[in-house]
């Protein structure tokens, strides 16, 4: 199974976590199946870490290069409005949000991403209830954070904001708009809060640059709820977003954001299935 032989307006990805093995192994063993690898990294103080070095770089380029595959690039800290200017105090021990993103930014950025993915982190204004004023404040001191981070990448656009789980899904929308960044859909999270992912795709359209997918659980006092099989979604539920895409010739990424070659497999043959039933064939 190829996706390029399914003759799609976008291109197909999934996430660096399939086989057991490094970020290389992964771009060479997905490279025969996909068009996209989401780098999803971690980079922890005095701990383990993924984050590729510039020999380990070298390979994925060498990879994507012979095998047409492009990458697209998890941050791994959520963007905080604690790094607006004035008020941000950084401990010196601790990376800030935006330090961090500078980091893989500058690590991944010979890869040319398709797209640096990232969250935003608006727990405060969550724990709030999404207060009026409190909102707004935050909106106003996190444009200021991501407008800073996009400056790190040569296109603004090439910074993708996703949404989350539990958030409103309009939440990130002004700040999209004030910093001119990039979307990223997950509609995985919009399926899980009950949110119709289509007129959300809408929306985004003009800035729409990666969209993650997943499967979902309907059993929320299941640990494991989303980032699942594409296979558990209803066809019906899952043609209309492929209908979408079709319709409007999408040209971004579409990331299956799962783990494990189970899951991996199932994805594709779902995703293959819906795009024959949109068709017709």
């Amino acid at each position: 199974m190829n996706v390029r032989n399914w003759r799609l307006p976008w291109r197909v990805g999934t996430t660096s976590y399939i086989v057991a093995d490094d970020l290389a192994a992964n771009a060479a063993f997905l490279a025969q199946y996909v068009q996209d690898m989401q780098l999803v990294l971690f980079d922890l103080p005095d701990g383990p870490s993924n984050l590729p070095d510039a020999a380990a770089v070298a390979r994925l380029a060498a990879i994507g290069a012979r095998s047409d595959l492009t990458y697209t690039v998890h941050l791994i800290d959520d963007l905080g409005e604690e790094d607006a200017p004035p008020t941000h105090q950084a401990d010196p021990s601790l990376l800030s949000s935006l330090e961090s993103a500078r980091k893989v930014i500058d690590r991944t950025r010979a890869l040319t991403p398709w797209a640096w993915v990232c969250h935003l982190d608006g727990r405060a204004v969550r724990a709030g209830g999404f207060e009026h004023a409190a909102l707004d404040a935050w909106q106003a001191q996190i444009t200021q954070v991501v407008a800073q981070a996009s400056a790190y990448v040569d296109e603004p656009e090439r910074l993708a904001i996703e949404n989350l789980e539990g958030y409103p899904p309009e939440f990130v929308t002004p700040v999209v708009a004030a910093a001119q960044t990039g979307r990223c859909v997950d509609v995985g999270h919009l399926w899980l809060d009950g949110h119709d992912p289509v007129e959300h795709l809408l929306a985004a359209w003009p800035r729409l640059r990666v969209i993650h997918l997943h499967g979902v659980s309907g059993d929320r006092t299941q640990h494991n709820r989303d980032h699942r099989s594409v296979a558990l979604t209803a066809p019906d539920r899952l043609d209309e977003i492929i209908h979408l895409l079709l319709q409007r010739s999408y040209t971004g990424v579409l990331t299956l954001e799962i783990f494990g070659e189970a899951d991996f497999w199932s994805s594709l043959h779902a995703l293959e299935a819906s795009i024959r039933r949109c068709r017709g064939e």
